[in-house]
C-alpha cells in the first residue's frame, strides 16, 4: 500500500536550480547505518541496465560526514563523494540513520535544506525520515518509517503526520518509506514516476521483486508500544484494551477509563502512540483476529466475536482492508505454509463472544480522510529534550510555508 498526496503534481511543477540534473541521484550515507538499506538506492540507480530497458540514472555516493565510514559488520567504506556533490543532485536519497536518538550533523542537514530550497525531490528510506525530519522537510507532511519507530518519529516531531501503516508515503518532493524491503517499493516507484510502468516493471523483474505490493505495514505489526509508554498514566488503559479485546467497547469507553474527555485523550494517545485511538484499536483487534485464525479452530463468526467485532461482516473488512485478504483465505493460506504438525489450538478457552447488542455501532471502517490525518501527532506527552538542530529545522520550516506542494498541517 502507498499514499500518493493530492500535493503530488503541485511539487512535480517545481523546477530544479540550474546546476542541479533530473537524472543525478546523489545517496548520502553515514558512519553506523545499515548496509542493507544504504545498498538499496544504490543498486536500483548505480546499475546501468539500459539493456533491459530501464533508463539510466547517474549516481553520486555522498558522505554525511567524514569517513571512513563504518557500516553493518564492521565494513568501512569510503564514499567518493562529499556534501558538495549534493547542489548536482535532482534527488536525494537518506537511506537510513544510525540512531533514532541523536541528532544528525548540522552540515547535513543544511545541505538537505539547500537542495529542497532548489527543486531537489527529496527521499528517506527507513530511518532516513529521522534525517528529514531533523532538518524540517517533514513538518506539516504526511510520513511513514519502520513500524517500530514510528511511535518515536511521532513523539520527537509532533508535527510530522506519521502513518506508520503505509509502506511508503509521496508527498510529491518529499518521499518516505517504511523498513528495508519497503526502500525497494518506494525506489521502483521514483522509476516509475519518472519514465512510466514498463521501466519499473522491467527494473522489477532484474532485481526479482514484485512491481507493486499490497497492503501495507499492519501485517508485521505486534502488540509492543513504545518503551515510553511504562510511564504514562495512559498505559494502565492501553494495557486493559488489550485485555478485554473481546470485549465490544469504543475509544469513549477507553477515554472515560483515563478520565478525560475524548478529545483530550485522542491528542494524547496520538502524541504516546503514534496512533489515533480508532485506528489503534482496529488493528489490534484485527491482529488478535490474525492470532485465532492461525491458532485455533473457531469458525470465522465465532472469531469476529472473541475479537470484540460487531459482526463478521466488520471484521471481514478491515481484516481486507489491512491485509488485503479474507479471514477464510488468510486461514488457508497459513495453514498451507505450516506443516499440519506444528499447527496448535488454544489450550485455555477463551471468554465468551460478547452479544451482539452491545454497542451495536462498534468501531466502523475508518475513512479516508480520517486515515491521512488520524496519526497527526499533537501535543507529544513527555516530549525529549531539545536537539541541538531544533531552533534551525524549525526555521527552516517556517520559512518555506509557502513552498509549491507543500500540505497543510491541518
Amino acid at each position: 500500500m502507498s499514499h500518493d498526496s493530492t500535493a503530488a503534481p503541485e511539487a512535480a511543477a517545481r523546477k530544479l536550480s540550474g546546476r542541479r540534473r533530473k537524472e543525478i541521484v546523489a545517496v548520502l550515507l553515514f558512519s553506523g547505518g545499515p548496509i542493507f538499506e544504504s545498498s538499496i538506492p544504490l543498486s536500483v540507480f548505480g546499475i546501468d541496465r539500459q539493456d533491459a530497458g530501464v533508463p539510466r540514472y547517474r549516481l553520486l555516493v555522498c558522505g554525511g560526514e567524514e569517513g571512513p565510514l563504518r557500516t553493518t559488520g564492521g565494513l568501512e567504506l569510503t564514499a567518493p563523494h562529499g556534501l558538495e556533490a549534493i547542489s548536482r543532485a535532482g534527488t536525494v536519497v537518506v537511506p537510513a540513520w544510525r540512531s533514532i536518538t541523536s541528532p544528525p550533523p548540522e552540515e547535513a542537514l543544511d545541505a538537505l535544506r539547500r537542495a529542497h530550497e532548489e527543486g531537489a525531490r527529496i527521499v528517506g528510506l527507513c530511518t532516513g525520515a529521522f534525517v528529514l525530519a531533523a532538518a524540517g522537510l517533514l513538518d506539516g507532511r504526511p510520513a511513514t518509517t519502520h513500524w517500530m519507530y514510528a511511535p518515536t518519529l511521532a513523539k520527537r516531531y509532533p508535527s510530522v503526520h506519521v502513518d506508520p501503516r503505509e509502506l511508503f508515503v509521496d508527498d510529491g518532493d518529499v518521499l518516505t518509506s517504511a523498513g528495508t524491503a519497503a526502500g525497494i517499493d518506494l525506489c521502483l516507484h521514483i522509476v516509475r514516476t519518472d519514465h512510466g510502468n514498463e521501466a519499473a516493471g522491467a527494473l522489477a523483474r532484474r532485481l526479482v521483486v514484485p512491481p507493486r505490493r499490497s497492503g501495507g505495514q499492519e501485517r508485521y505489526l505486534d502488540r509492543s508500544l513504545p518503551e515510553e509508554i511504562g510511564a504514562d498514566p495512559l498505559a494502565e488503559v492501553v494495557a486493559w484494551a488489550l485485555e478485554h479485546l473481546h470485549e465490544q467497547f469504543d475509544v469513549e469507553t477507553l477515554a472515560a477509563r483515563a478520565y478525560m474527555s475524548r478529545r483530550t485523550f485522542d491528542r494524547r494517545f496520538r502524541s504516546l502512540t503514534g496512533s489515533a485511538p480508532l485506528q489503534w484499536l482496529i488493528t489490534q483487534r484485527v491482529l488478535q483476529a490474525q492470532r485465532l485464525l492461525e491458532t485455533s479452530d473457531y469458525s470465522v463468526d465465532e472469531v469476529a466475536g472473541r475479537c470484540g467485532f460487531r459482526s463478521p461482516v466488520a471484521l471481514r473488512g478491515h481484516f481486507r482492508r489491512q491485509l488485503g485478504s479474507s479471514p477464510a483465505a488468510y486461514r488457508a493460506a497459513y495453514r498451507a505454509r505450516r506443516p499440519q504438525g506444528e499447527r496448535t489450538t488454544d489450550s485455555e478457552p477463551s471468554p465468551p463472544p460478547p452479544p451482539p447488542s452491545l454497542h451495536p455501532e462498534g468501531p466502523g471502517p475508518v475513512p479516508p480522510q480520517v486515515r491521512r490525518t488520524a496519526t497527526a501527532a499533537a501535543g507529544a506527552v513527555g516530549s525529549s529534550a531539545s536537539l541541538p538542530s531544533e531552533h534551525a529545522r524549525e526555521a527552516y520550516a517556517s520559512s518555506r510555508a509557502s513552498l509549491p506542494g507543500q500540505r497543510s498541517g491541518s
